[in-house]
């Protein structure tokens, strides 16, 4: 996978506002706000889209919902947030690294979109 800005992020290469971190991920908030919480979570690994991700993911995947669970009741939105995950350019993907946006403290319609 060529370099992307969240690989640039997580080599420290250019700066965000992060939130979390341990081994397998890194949280940072939107630098263009669609809420007023808007945090991405990513892996560590480069993972392009979900789609390519494989059986061995499995468990990192996991951990980035339930870590995003955490960050958004740290945050003050453990009662209401939205998960977001957008797999390809058509999806509305611009990175093109796996990340879940996490999103909460304002109405959030249905369906989105």
């Amino acid at each position: 996978m060529s370099d992307t800005i969240f690989s640039k992020i997580i080599s420290r290469e250019i700066p965000a506002d992060i939130v979390y971190e341990d081994e397998e991920c890194l949280a940072f908030k939107d630098i263009n706000p669609q809420a007023p919480m808007h945090i991405l979570i990513i892996p560590k690994k480069p993972i392009a889209r979900l789609a390519d991700a494989a059986s061995a993911d499995q468990q990192m995947l996991g951990l980035l919902m339930l870590k995003a669970a955490e960050i958004a009741e740290q945050q003050g939105y453990g009662d209401a947030f939205r998960l977001v995950v957008n797999n390809g350019s058509g999806a509305g993907q611009a990175v093109f690294h796996l990340h879940l946006h996490i999103l909460g403290g304002r109405p959030l319609s249905w369906p989105p979109g």
